[in-house]
């Protein structure tokens, strides 16, 4: 619990300064649609941040390896997603591109894995 809440906080502090860092030190430097890709990862990563937060906190609540799963595919799922990205959107090398469905996967894993551990124990 306490290392999936801290992840969830330090991949909230890079969230926002990748995307700060995406809106003012590279503008200009990349495409827009580049901008557009590192701002897609930016926002996921956002997004799952926060699953990570709810599921750390939920597990205060329930002791539930499915939680605990959930969690642990939502941090995959940024590296994997976002990380992919990310890499792709500085660099252009389309096959990193081919790794980002895998990010999408594990989000999607983790958020079924969440949903039936709610239902299950709620």
């Amino acid at each position: 619990m306490k290392a999936l809440l801290l992840i969830g906080v330090i991949n909230g502090f890079l969230a926002v300064a990748l995307g700060a860092f995406g809106a003012h030190g590279l503008e200009g430097r990349l495409t827009e649609k580049q901008l557009g890709t590192w701002e897609k990862a930016v926002n996921y990563q956002m997004f799952h941040t926060s699953a990570i937060l709810a599921t750390g906190i939920l597990m205060l609540k329930v002791q539930a390896a499915s939680i605990t799963w959930a969690g642990w595919m939502f941090v995959l799922g940024i590296v994997l997603f976002s990380g992919s990205l990310y890499l792709y959107s500085m660099t252009g090398v389309r096959t990193l591109a081919m790794i980002t469905p895998f990010g999408g996967v594990s989000f999607l894993v983790g958020w079924v894995l969440l949903g039936t551990a709610v239902v299950k124990h709620l």
